[in-house]
């Protein structure tokens, strides 16, 4: 199994392209049976869960039966077409998971018989909810503050907001230089543990997915800078 994740940049004239691409990209990555799970996605202006779109930035994430069906998607596919034509910057990482659990419109997109438990190098983290309607208020009231101290985490190396609906079904990529960086904010920072605390006790997700992955390469930039370029020696 590999998993991509492409972030895209179009020229702000091709915006209508973009929306456009939501609905008819869903019909190749539909057709093609070595991609056994899909998302476009939106993208936030800052780097975590954001109330802001970037209408000029979007995502696709993939799940890829080998490197070698990836690898022929991204020189061949009409979307890989349709980005070099109409976008001018792209960002791709490729990885491997290493642990997830929860669901993702019910499925299970990352599951694996054996995962890897003591992988100590670079990672990135998905996480991923449906936001209850009702919860709305209590949730984007408590995201800016915690995504402020993650951002200047130690080992924080990048992050992204994605997301399939604005306001209720976010998800942010975070890349960190090792698990003991991770798990340090996760559960060593208070704002970020009275967050969980209250997610719990307050039921603010109808679903979830939380998810980790060792990174096997990234190619391309986001606004101009190559997100992982001071862990790449590391991969």
């Amino acid at each position: 199994m590999l998993v991509s994740i492409s972030i895209v940049r179009y020229r702000p004239l091709f915006i209508p392209l973009a929306i456009i691409a939501m609905a008819i990209h869903r019909i190749p990555l539909s057709l093609n049976k070595a991609c056994t799970f899909w998302k476009l996605m939106g993208c936030g202006k800052n780097g975590s869960f954001d109330l802001q779109p970037d209408w000029q930035q979007w995502a696709l994430l993939a799940v890829w039966t080998s490197e070698e069906e990836f690898n022929r998607f991204n020189k061949n596919s009409f979307i890989a077409w349709w980005w070099k034509k109409f976008t001018k910057e792209q960002w791709t990482l490729l990885s491997v998971p290493i642990a997830s659990h929860g669901k993702w419109d019910g499925n299970d997109p990352f599951k694996l018989d054996n995962y890897e438990r003591d992988y100590k190098g670079p990672i990135a983290v998905l996480t991923r909810a449906t936001i209850r309607l009702n919860k709305l208020t209590q949730f984007w009231a408590n995201v800016e503050p915690v995504a402020e101290i993650m951002a200047k985490a130690p080992g924080f190396i990048s992050s992204v907001g994605i997301g399939e609906a604005p306001f209720f079904r976010q998800a942010t990529l975070s890349i960190w230089r090792d698990m003991e960086s991770m798990k340090a904010f996760a559960y060593g920072s208070a704002e970020h543990a009275e967050v969980i605390r209250k997610t719990r006790k307050q039921d603010w997700y109808s679903e979830e997915l939380f998810a980790r992955f060792r990174l096997i390469s990234g190619s391309g930039t986001n606004k101009g800078i190559d997100p992982i370029k001071e862990i790449q020696q590391d991969l």
